[in-house]
C-alpha cells in the first residue's frame, strides 16, 4: 500500500450561502506515485479541487492533511508543482528563465539553465528557451508552464487542462512525457481534463459532479 502524501477528511467549499458547495463533503486520498485523472463538466469544482489541494484555498469546513508533504510549519510549497490553466508565467522572464525560477527558488541554483534546457527539449520546446511568454501561442505557454511545474521533480504535480489547446499528436506526446517524468521520479500525478484521453491513460479517475466525486479504478 502507498504511503498517502493528501487526504481530505469531509471537504467543503462553499463560496456564498446563497449557492450549492462547489465540493460537499469530500473524503479522498492521494498516495504516492499515483495516477488520476479528475474529469467534469466546466463548473463542477475541478479548478477549486486543484487549488485546495495546492494549498491555495481553505475549506469552508473538514480537513485537509498533507501527510507526505508537510514540514513543521506546514504544507511546503515546493513538494507540490502546480500547471495552472490560465497563463502564469512572469512576462518580463524567457522561457528559459521563467522555468530556472523554482530551480533558485528551491535553492538548487547549481546547473539550473542546463535542466531548464534538458526539461525544454523533453517537451519539444528548447527552441523557444529565449522567447518572451507574449511570443508564444496558447498551448506553447501551457507546456512551459508544465515543464516549469515539473522542474523541481515535486512530490505531487496538479495539472488544470494541460492538453486543452493542443492537437491531439502533441497532447499524447505531453502525456507521454508527463507519465514518464512521473515514474522516474514516483511523483503523483493529478490531471484535470475534459479529453477522454486522459481518462484513457491514467489509473484512476475521479468524476467530480454537483459537488460529489466518483472514482473508478482501472
Amino acid at each position: 500500500m502507498t504511503e498517502p502524501l493528501v487526504e481530505f477528511r469531509n471537504v467543503t467549499r462553499q463560496f456564498s450561502q446563497d449557492a450549492p458547495p462547489a465540493l460537499n463533503a469530500i473524503t479522498i486520498t492521494i498516495g504516492q506515485g499515483a495516477r488520476i485523472a479528475l474529469m467534469g463538466p466546466s463548473g463542477s469544482g475541478k479548478s477549486t479541487l486543484l487549488n485546495l489541494i495546492a494549498g491555495l484555498d481553505q475549506p469552508s469546513s473538514g480537513q485537509i492533511d498533507w501527510r507526505g508533504l508537510d514540514g513543521p510549519e506546514g504544507l511546503l510549497p515546493t513538494k507540490i508543482g502546480v500547471m495552472f490553466q490560465s497563463r502564469s508565467l512572469i512576462p518580463w522572464l524567457d522561457v528559459a528563465e521563467n522555468v530556472v525560477l523554482p530551480l533558485q527558488i528551491a535553492g538548487q541554483p547549481a546547473g539550473a539553465r542546463d535542466r531548464a534546457m534538458a526539461a525544454l527539449a523533453e517537451f519539444g520546446l528548447e527552441q523557444l528557451a529565449e522567447k518572451l511568454p507574449e511570443e508564444l501561442s496558447g498551448g506553447q505557454a501551457q507546456r512551459v508552464s508544465l515543464v516549469r511545474a515539473t522542474i523541481t521533480n515535486p512530490p505531487l504535480l496538479l495539472a488544470d487542462e494541460p492538453t486543452g489547446q493542443l492537437d491531439h499528436s502533441t497532447a499524447s506526446h505531453v502525456l507521454s512525457v508527463l507519465l514518464k517524468w512521473a515514474k522516474e521520479t514516483r511523483a503523483a500525478l493529478l490531471i484535470a481534463s475534459h479529453d477522454p484521453f486522459v481518462a484513457e491513460v491514467m489509473g484512476t479517475v475521479w468524476r467530480l459532479d454537483h459537488g460529489q466525486i466518483t472514482e473508478t479504478t482501472k
